[in-house]
């Protein structure tokens, strides 16, 4: 079985994953990936500066084969 890693990024610090996920193939990386964003997402504080996080997917050769963003900007109207 395929070993996929996902390395996170919030705009300063990159976590890279040195365990890795045994995983049938990439959409189930890429499932496995999205769940990790969505527990960050939930965890965005209220500060008014745009919170940005990125994963990247890396195959066992390490090439990079998916790449997920998710942002948080919220700026008031009027």
């Amino acid at each position: 079985m395929p070993r996929y890693f996902i390395d996170l990024h919030d705009g300063t610090d990159i976590v890279r994953d040195r365990d890795g996920y045994d995983l049938p193939s990439l959409e189930a990386a890429r499932s496995q990936a999205v769940k990790i964003m969505t527990r960050i997402a939930q965890g965005f504080s209220d500060a008014p500066a745009r919170q940005d996080y990125m994963a990247a997917v890396r195959d066992e050769m390490g090439v990079v084969r998916m790449r997920l963003r998710v942002s948080l900007d919220a700026d008031p109207v009027g």
